[in-house]
């Protein structure tokens, strides 16, 4: 599971579901708007035009909060969670739930130190953010002006794809593009060099979830500004906010005694068997925090840039990012709502008239984080889970939001999520599900097989002969995996990775010429159309 799929796909999901549910409740309860007798004053915050909030409903909200993660984490199974809400400036609820680890005592409290996946985008767009006021950067300024030595595929777009165009995901590169790269082990230099191969869409016009244009984005902001990305955001936000817990390296992860492992998905159950090290995509997908950590964070934002009474970023500077920038999900049909993307953060409009904004981020290895803000009720949630996503962190949240405006939940939001989630844990590749033929035909001496194979976009795939059969080995580093023989000159390799859940199994296809192998296909790599390697 990759972080771009749960953060897009999400968000399509449960705001169709929140339009259809908070309908049916509006057209029952509220009072008929008079359009000719309704003063509206431009601007207006609240909005006027918005239904209103549900007397004592936050309280009640905050109330039954306990008990409803407790359901949640019973139905999903889910290791443990930490939750924090603020509301009015002040964190009103944090408390930890379950266990680090499953099968083992310690338990998550407040500290906790969770690996946000693609909660860090909107917490990245914070940063670039701050560095708008500062006046290093803008929103609009052209990424090749900022990156030296930036490209992609089309002349145009290079010359003019501004950091706004890469944090809203409408620069035309392919969903997840780059992603498989990281998989199989190439840096952050290696992995955006490498985008300039990728086909592209339509510039501005199409909408694509991309971890790593938005780390393009991020990496000119920090060239920018005269320093490592992961020390930008130290020094621009975790700092400043006090976010001591919270950091954009992987290696400071691993020195807090306090944190929460990674559970995978494997075969219906958690289990604590990965680690995931996302350095390469850090302004994605790479902070690690607490809710402690995080509520400041969801403060900052509730207060327009504000911290402890002094202006850290400019209202200007932040509301390009909190305001739709590019759809994320076309209404389908006329009676449809569609959904927005800011710059890192999911926007939208919920059925009772007040502004969404959220973010979702998950690893398949092991991580299901969400947050959620209702800025006209000066109110926010982040959950933080430590299991593959199955919808329990986006329940949570949704549950709590329901209470607060309408006084009670709306409808049964694990049930859900749960199945929708569920599929981002589906297996990767052509053979996944399926049987070997009972009567292959036979490959060629397996030494025809033998050698290096050269790949522009991934690089080499080396094929050696151990002891069991062919071996397979890609990327800079020590990725390998044996390969089976599956019909032909067609051999089987299972990977495990962040984009190859739990029973991935993929083809890799022998072209033979004059008798002897000459290209190899690998199918779970292929989303782009590159992974065709020539000997």
């Amino acid at each position: 599971m990759n972080t771009w799929g749960l953060a897009m796909r999400v968000s399509f999901v449960r705001r169709g579901a929140l339009a259809l549910a908070a309908t049916l409740l509006l057209i029952s309860t509220a009072p008929p708007l008079q359009a000719q007798t309704v003063p509206l004053t431009l601007g207006a915050f609240p909005p006027e035009d918005v239904v209103p909030l549900a007397r004592g409903g936050t309280e009640r909200a905050l109330a039954d909060l306990p008990a409803a993660i407790d359901s949640v984490m019973q139905r999903s199974g889910v290791p443990g969670a930490a939750v924090a809400v603020v509301h009015g400036g002040k964190t009103v609820f944090a408390r930890g739930f379950g266990v680090r680890e499953q099968g083992k005592p310690a338990l998550i409290d407040t500290d906790t130190v969770f690996q946000l996946a693609s909660l860090s985008k909107p917490i990245a767009a914070t940063v670039v953010a701050a560095q708008v006021t500062a006046g290093v950067v803008k929103w609009d300024d052209k990424v090749v002006q900022l990156l030296p030595g930036f490209a992609l595929s089309d002349a145009y777009v290079s010359a003019n794809v501004t950091v706004g165009d890469l944090f809203s995901h409408r620069s035309g590169l392919p969903h997840a593009g780059g992603d498989t790269l990281e998989d199989i082990g190439f840096d952050r230099a290696a992995i955006l060099e490498r985008l300039r191969q990728l086909p592209l869409a339509p510039f501005r016009i199409s909408y694509a979830y991309s971890n790593f244009g938005l780390t393009t984005g991020a990496e000119a902001v920090a060239r920018a500004s005269g320093q490592s990305w992961e020390d930008l955001s130290r020094k621009a936000l975790y700092g400043p906010l006090g976010m001591t817990s919270t950091s954009s390296r992987y290696q400071y992860l691993l020195t807090r005694e306090n944190r929460a492992l990674l559970h995978s998905l494997e075969a219906g159950r958690f289990t604590p068997l990965y680690q995931r090290d996302p350095d390469p995509q850090s302004p994605a997908g790479g902070v690690s925090s607490s809710v402690t950590d995080v509520a400041e964070w969801m403060k900052l934002v509730l207060a327009n840039g504000r911290h402890e009474g002094r202006e850290l970023i400019a209202p200007a500077a932040l509301l390009p990012a909190l305001r739709a920038q590019a759809f994320s999900s076309p209404a389908p049909t006329i009676g449809a709502r569609s959904s927005f993307y800011g710059f890192g953060f999911n926007v939208s409009v919920d059925a009772n008239g007040r502004p969404d904004l959220s973010h979702s981020g998950a690893f398949g290895t092991g991580a299901g984080t969400f947050v959620r803000f209702l800025p006209s009720a000066d109110i926010a949630i982040v959950v933080l889970t430590n299991g593959a996503p199955v919808g329990a962190a986006e329940a949570i949240a949704s549950h709590f939001m329901d209470i607060v405006q309408y006084g009670a939940p709306t409808r049964d939001w694990y049930e859900l999520f749960h199945p929708r989630l569920m599929a981002f844990n589906d297996p990767a590749g052509d053979l996944a599900g399926k049987t070997a033929p009972a009567t292959p035909a036979a490959a060629r001496p397996l030494a025809d097989y033998v050698g290096t194979y050269e790949n522009s976009f991934f690089g080499p795939a080396r094929i050696t002969q151990g002891q069991d059969g062919l071996v397979l080995a890609l990327g800079p580093g020590t990725l390998s995996m044996p390969l089976t023989h599956w019909d032909g000159d067609i051999f089987a390799v299972a990977p495990r990775s962040e984009n190859a859940p739990y029973g991935s199994l993929s083809s890799v296809r022998f072209v033979v010429k004059a008798g002897k192998a000459a290209e190899l296909k690998i199918d779970y790599l292929d989303a782009e159309g590159l992974a065709t390697w020539t000997r």
